[in-house]
């Protein structure tokens, strides 16, 4: 064989070998997509609302935040946790449960939960979260949870959350906060 022939069978090997590579590549990718789309979702935090938890004023500076779906396929939210969730508006929101369906949620004037008229007991590390009654807490009645979630941002003073809006409905839900992707300072598990 001339060296002239063998040249356009060069280039046919490297070309179906090129194509193959891009083949798996997109294979790759598409795979990648499909276990993000079923699995995972990512947030940027733009509020003070779940302060200190998560931070965030803005777009360019809140914390990058993964939430997966796979733990709620599998149990319910639990208390405490915080959950992703989309508002009856289409916004995605991050807030932590502090009622679970079926129950009653009051808070006194000096920030303790009450849960179906049981004070509620705060794991040591949440102790630095402070609620205030407000909204629908101001009534002399306990709220009802009906089958939604009771949700409330870590910086009370300033969230819009179930104080002021009705629980959260299950097939709101999104996921559970997982992990702070960035800012590299903040990396870290959301929910220990």
């Amino acid at each position: 064989m001339t060296d002239a022939a063998a040249k356009p069978q060069v280039r046919r090997r490297w070309g179906r070998w090129l194509f193959r590579q891009t083949e798996h590549g997109l294979a790759a990718l598409g795979l990648a997509m499909l276990v993000y789309y079923a699995f995972f979702d990512v947030s940027r935090v733009v509020s003070g609302s779940m302060a200190p938890t998560l931070r965030g004023e803005n777009w360019q500076t809140g914390d990058l935040v993964l939430s997966e779906r796979v733990s709620y396929w599998l149990r319910r939210p639990r208390r405490w946790e915080i959950i992703t969730f989309r508002t009856a508006e289409g916004m995605q929101v991050m807030k932590r449960v502090i009622g679970v369906p079926g129950e009653r949620v009051e808070v006194r004037r000096d920030g303790q939960i009450i849960i179906n008229g049981q004070p509620l007991e705060r794991p040591a590390d949440l102790d630095f979260l402070h609620y205030f009654p407000a909204g629908n807490l101001l009534r002399k009645e306990p709220v009802e949870c009906g089958d939604g979630y009771y949700l409330l941002g870590d910086n009370a003073l300033d969230s819009d959350d179930s104080r002021f809006n009705p629980p959260v409905r299950p097939d709101q839900l999104i996921g559970r906060a997982w992990l702070i992707l960035a800012p590299a300072g903040r990396r870290g598990f959301v929910n220990p």
